[in-house]
């Protein structure tokens, strides 16, 4: 191969390699832009993990700067904004601090933050089988059985029946949360959330009958309607009638009259005048 050419080659692949590193080091740069300066402002945040129902104290809260444009909704500016107030669910380490996250101020502290405003709290005892094993614990939804003899009833059989469904419980001994890992935990009562005439009939269940918990999926809101089940049903008893609901109609007796006695007619003649007196007979 001629010299020359192979050099011509070499000159003309440096100055190739020359040009493209040029225009790569001109790309690379650019035009110069400006770094825009992004707005911070400061929020309040937990120092260390806020429990349910404890009143936050000046000394569990610090301020913390985040962007401007990404603050969360709701948080607070002000560490007096959020003094003595009470966690709804638990607020963990160096999280912002949230109105949604937090009872009404004066709500008090403990277990009373978690209870709506005209809603109650009411305790139940439960053991290993009535209390699902122990997994019932808080946040569940359940239903409320009883067993006992209805008032009333001749042949003094006892009777299952449903009397409330998707309740929601709000604490499972002392415990306002669940640790999260779904361990069962064995608590002696459980507390449930119910309506003021719902806690009514569950004190009444309880001094009649005996409770039983059913553990349900906390996304099925559905309540089905049942009839309740009879002593006499296990062993193959057919199931008595239900009583007809609506207002009850007297049953009225027709009233009979005695008729009243006969009437006794007396022919009186007086010379040429003659008459007819009548008289009511005696009643035998």
């Amino acid at each position: 191969m001629n010299s020359r050419f192979v050099l011509a080659l070499a000159i003309s692949a440096g100055m190739a390699l020359l040009v493209t590193g040029i225009f790569y080091q001109i790309a690379m740069r650019g035009p110069s832009t400006p770094v825009e300066e992004v707005g911070m402002t400061e929020i309040v945040v937990a120092v260390k993990d806020l429990e349910i129902g404890s009143s936050i104290a000046a000394t569990q809260l610090r301020m913390e700067k985040w962007p401007t444009s990404r603050l969360p909704v709701g948080s607070f500016t002000e560490i007096e904004q959020v003094i003595e107030r009470a966690p709804l669910s638990r607020i963990l380490s160096a999280e912002p601090i949230l109105d949604r996250r937090l009872a009404p101020p004066g709500s008090g502290v403990g277990l009373s933050p978690k209870v709506p405003e005209g809603m109650r709290a009411m305790s139940v005892r439960v053991d290993d089988v009535n209390g699902v094993a122990g997994f019932v614990l808080p946040e569940s939804k359940v239903d409320l059985l009883i067993t006992g003899v209805p008032h009333g009833q001749l042949d003094g059989g006892h009777r299952t029946r449903t009397i409330l469904g998707n309740v929601r419980v709000i604490s499972a001994g002392e415990q306002l949360e669940s640790d999260g890992t779904g361990r069962p935990q064995r608590v002696p009562v459980v507390t449930l959330l119910l309506e003021p005439a719902q806690a009514e009939l569950v004190t009444l269940a309880q001094s009649q009958g005996r409770i039983q918990l059913l553990l349900r999926n906390t996304n099925d809101e559905a309540v089905p309607k049942t009839e309740g089940v009879d002593e006499g049903e296990l062993f193959g008893a057919p199931k008595k009638p239900q009583p007809r609901s609506g207002p009850r109609i007297p049953q009225t007796m027709a009233r009979f009259e005695p008729l009243p006695p006969p009437s006794i007619e007396v022919e009186m003649i007086h010379g040429t005048e003659r008459s007819v007196a009548s008289f009511v007979g005696e009643e035998r």
